[in-house]
């Protein structure tokens, strides 16, 4: 642990692990993200980089669970295109946290800020690209296929990073299903739930998490999670569009200096 870490009073450390989890699970339940504010908080705390990585994965799990019933009604139309990509998301997280456990995190990490780049500029040009795809039946096999990838590798993604993961998730959906926007977000809660709770299985049994900040995370982040499902309804469409590619672009910033 770090000499400023060490100068935080405990319980200092632990309401700004707590204050961390009610942003990130706010930012989580609007457009995702919310790693990128529980992952440095712990970098600044003195938590090593990876168990702040798996720590995060696992803290920022309840913020879901606020979307999940915000959307229920949008998510109970699309339970067998969720089954469908359960496959890709169960073999994508475990070969994502294989990597990351197996390998080194700081090669990967190089190449984070283009991910998300590219994800934010899917995303904000998916409406464009929608118009222009739209001869296209929504049931070809190509733009079956595509989902199906999109989401494996976004899946691989999230198992081995995390942050970000939401935006990633909406930019692929968003290109290949025709659903509305609120249909979207509740498909990316349902598939962010599976990748996280099995990326947190994998971590939990292989150890490496913070026991200070993660309970702290847990409790933040439910809570976040739900004030941020709660703002998502009085916003328009073309707001949570616009508000979405901001927190991409500046994480994609933040994390490329």
């Amino acid at each position: 642990m770090s000499v400023l870490a060490l100068s935080v009073p405990f319980g200092v450390r632990l309401a700004i692990y707590l204050v961390a989890g009610v942003a990130a699970g706010v930012a989580n339940g609007i457009a995702g993200g919310g790693s990128f504010i529980t992952f440095p908080t712990m970098l600044a705390l003195g938590v090593p980089q990876i168990q702040a990585n798996v720590s995060s994965s696992v803290g920022v799990l309840p913020s879901y669970v606020g979307g999940l019933r915000g959307f229920r009604r949008e998510l109970a139309l699309r339970l067998p295109l969720i089954r469908r990509l359960l496959p890709a998301c169960v073999l994508g997280t475990l070969l994502g946290t294989a990597l990351l456990l197996r390998g080194s995190p700081g090669q990967f990490k190089a190449v984070v800020p283009w991910l998300i780049g590219v994800a934010t500029l899917l995303f904000a040009v998916a409406p464009i690209l929608t118009r222009k795809l739209a001869h296209i039946d929504h049931d070809h096999p190509t733009r079956r296929g595509a989902l199906q990838f999109g989401i494996f590798l976004v899946a691989l993604y999230g198992g081995y990073f995390g942050a970000g993961l939401g935006i990633m998730l909406l930019a692929v959906m968003g290109l290949t299903l025709p659903d509305n926007l609120d249909t979207l977000h509740g498909l990316r809660n349902a598939l962010s739930s599976v990748i996280n709770a099995i990326a947190a299985t994998v971590f939990i049994i292989r150890g490496h998490l913070n026991m200070e900040a993660v309970p702290m995370l847990l409790i933040g982040t439910l809570i976040g999670g739900w004030l941020g499902t709660k703002l998502i309804r009085r916003l328009s469409p073309a707001t949570v569009r616009a508000m979405i590619v901001i927190i991409g672009a500046a994480t994609a910033i933040r994390l490329s200096v």
